[in-house]
């Protein structure tokens, strides 16, 4: 039997610094994911648990203002994430099912790395976080499935599904749309925060640029950083779409997309644009 070996890195940095400019609500993100397994033939295994995917991921969501919390407004989150998934072909599905173990309140730190990020660039502390979402652990449960279709040349459409149960319990539905080759015969993971899909496993490495549409819509069940009883009311439906474009070279490559977030809670009073970046260089 072959031993497992890392066949790639895969990494998404989403910020609204880089979107619309303004520090709230879904104000930041990084995913990182090591993928390991025998070998990467370009497509999905049949077998469960052949490729696995571990995942790590750090998630900061505040209010609209860093200095106070507005009445009817979210209070400050930062979210520490720990995952193993696997990712396997299920009778033409492309299926992802994976644990995650979501850590919340002062204990994760994350808010004195903003802190320490904020001194650094001259930019607002975020004095919030002395009010934010108090310590808890969050086993999570996510699985996704869906199928690629497609449309002539360079075209592709993937409806998918979404279901999650833990830290935030939701079933969500939409699609993704690329024009080019920068997926092609490579694993595609999906960002959390922003819904944008990054490169774990390179496929063909053609140059050359991609572009990308897409957008998703949940019905949301419960929330641990938008609780029951607090001041602000969990919407039950929540909205994004997004667009991309990625660039590949010879040694390296580039994803830049824009994503837009719809309200998540009662009387939140926009809706925001998330930037997302993700860098690879081959040495």
């Amino acid at each position: 039997a072959q031993d497992r070996v890392t066949l790639g890195w895969g990494r998404m940095f989403s910020n609204d610094g880089i979107g619309d400019g303004k520090d709230r609500w879904r104000t930041g993100s990084y995913t990182i994911s090591r993928v390991r397994g025998r070998s990467w033939s370009g497509a999905l295994p049949a077998t469960f648990g052949e490729i696995l995917e571990f995942r790590a991921r750090t998630d900061i969501i505040a209010p609209e203002s860093l200095r106070f919390v507005p009445p009817g407004d979210r209070r400050y989150a930062g979210v520490l994430t720990f995952g193993l998934h696997t990712h396997f072909d299920m009778k033409g599905f492309e299926t992802s099912l994976g644990a995650d173990l979501a850590i919340t309140g002062p204990q994760n730190r994350l808010s004195d790395v903003q802190e320490a990020l904020h001194d650094i660039f001259g930019a607002t502390p975020p004095l919030v976080a002395s009010s934010q979402i108090p310590n808890g652990f969050y086993p999570t449960l996510v699985v996704e499935t869906g199928r690629r279709f497609d449309l002539g040349g360079t075209a592709h459409l993937r409806p998918f599904v979404e279901v999650q149960a833990g830290l935030e319990t939701f079933v969500r539905g939409g699609f993704d749309l690329s024009f080019g080759s920068y997926g092609s015969g490579a694993l595609m993971l999906r960002d959390q925060a922003s819904g944008q899909r990054y490169r774990a496993v390179a496929g063909g490495l053609t140059p050359g640029l991609t572009f990308s549409l897409g957008g998703d819509i949940a019905r949301v069940f419960d929330s641990a950083i938008l609780p029951d009883g607090g001041a602000a009311v969990l919407s039950d439906t929540r909205s994004r779409l997004r667009a991309g474009v990625a660039w590949q070279g010879e040694r390296a490559s580039a994803f830049y997309g824009l994503s837009w977030l719809g309200r998540e809670f009662e009387g939140q009073r926009d809706d925001q644009l998330v930037g997302s970046l993700s860098l690879t260089l081959r040495f």
